[in-house]
Formats: C-alpha cells, structure tokens, sequence
C-alpha cells in the first residue's frame, strides 16, 4: 500500500509539474512572439517569405520580352497551376492567401519594433548623422508607406481593372502596355521601384541579422549581397515600364 501511495503521489507531481509538450510549445511561440527579438524574427521571417514573391514576379515580368503570347500564356499558367487537384485560380488564391498573411504579420512586426525604437530612442532618423545609419534605414519607413500605396493601386490596375480604363480581362500584356503607356502611371512605378530597392537593401541587410547570420568576417558579404539583390529586382521590375514607355513593347 506505501509503495501503491507513493508511486500515485509521484504521478500526481509529475502531472502538476510538467506541461504537455503541445502546450510547452505553444507557450514558447507565444513567449517569443512577445518579445521585441521576436517579433523582429516575425520580420524577418515574413520579409524572407516576401522576398522570395518579389523574385518570382520578377522573373515572370520579365516573360513580356517574349512577345504577347508567351505572357499571357505565364499569366493563364498562374491561374491553372496545381490542375486537375486544384480548380482554377484555388492555388493561385492559397498562395495569395500565405503572401496577404505575410504582409499583415510585416507590417504588424515594423510597426510594434518602431513604436519600441522611438520610445528608446527619441532621437528622429532625420536628426542622426549618417555615420550612424544608412540612407535606406533613415526612409525605410517612407518607402515602405510608399511601397504599400503603390501595391493597392498595382492590384487595381492590373489585376482587378478598375484602375486601368483600358483593361480587358485575360489578355495581361494588353493592360501592361495600356497602363505604362501612360507616362504618370509608368513614373509613379519606377518611383515606386527605388522605395522597393532602398527596402530590400536594408530589408535583407537587417534580416540576415536578426536570424543570426551575423560575422564581422561576412557582414561585407552580406551587404553586397542585400545590394546586389536590391539592385537587380528594382531593375528587373523597372525595365518592363521603360521598355513600354521607349516603344520597346507595345
């Protein structure tokens, strides 16, 4: 009977003691999400993600060299990618679905860690010196205000239409040329495009720190990897409303 006592005394700690791991977990991530590391890590993670969006629109952009069919035939493939297992425009709509939930938690992370920066440091970006920070890191928050408005018009305009009165659905390189052919709206895209790249550059730059990819022996690396990046993305995207606006394309 002691030993019975004893052996269901035990349990009884070990039950009170120890946390499922399920809940272990989740308190971990809750703990994380807490703090100010983690909710730059939740920064860097969404950025990470969005870069590698950024990238694949890129690229695909860049298909319109290729003449009228070969682009609308890659902007017909992004609606019926994953067929049969998937009807047409539901992976596209899951992938949309991950990149808005991306964005939302970017957005959610800067905000919270600049509220923090400000409250340690009253001291504006505009008032430091530059040997105390970068051009892009003193306009990160403009450009990224810049970048967002840019993106609620681009959806307007070349996916959904109403923004482009010349838009015919199904036929993407029609309203590509339609809304670039318009030098205001082509002038706002590669304004948009330099807030983009002084984004990325710092972005990544900011981001390889934060998960850890930090040495004195590579940050030289790093940074010319994040300008590097930046660089050719921005160019990559910019040189379809050029191409437009210099007669290249129409």
């Amino acid at each position: 009977m002691c030993i019975g006592f004893t052996g269901l005394a035990s349990l009884s700690i070990m039950r009170t003691t120890f946390h499922p791991v399920p809940e272990l977990r989740m308190s971990r991530v809750t703990t994380l999400t807490q703090s100010l590391v983690g909710k730059k890590v939740v920064m860097a993670v969404s950025g990470v993600v969005l870069l590698g969006f950024v990238l694949g629109h890129m690229v695909g952009n860049l298909k319109i060299f290729q003449g009228p069919e070969h682009f609308n035939a890659y902007a017909e493939g992004l609606r019926t990618v994953g067929a049969p297992f998937f009807g047409r425009g539901q992976l596209l709509w899951l992938v949309r679905l991950v990149l808005i939930a991306a964005a939302g938690l970017h957005i959610w992370a800067a905000y919270v860690v600049t509220r923090a920066s400000w409250a340690a440091r009253p001291v504006g970006y505009h008032s430091l010196r530059l040997v105390e920070t970068t051009y892009a890191a003193r306009t990160l928050r403009w450009g990224a205000v810049i970048i967002l408005l840019f993106v609620v018009y681009h959806l307007l305009d070349l996916t959904f239409g109403p923004a482009n009165p010349a838009f015919s659905p199904g036929d993407a390189y029609h309203n590509v040329v339609a809304s670039f052919g318009r030098a205001p709206v082509a002038v706002a895209y590669l304004v948009a495009m330099g807030a983009l790249s002084l984004h990325l550059y710092h972005g990544i730059y900011s981001a390889c720190q934060t998960l850890g990819l930090n040495h004195p022996r590579y940050n030289a690396a790093r940074r010319g990897f994040a300008l590097v990046f930046s660089l050719v993305v921005a160019g990559g995207f910019a040189a379809v409303p050029l191409a437009v606006l210099t007669g290249g394309v129409r």
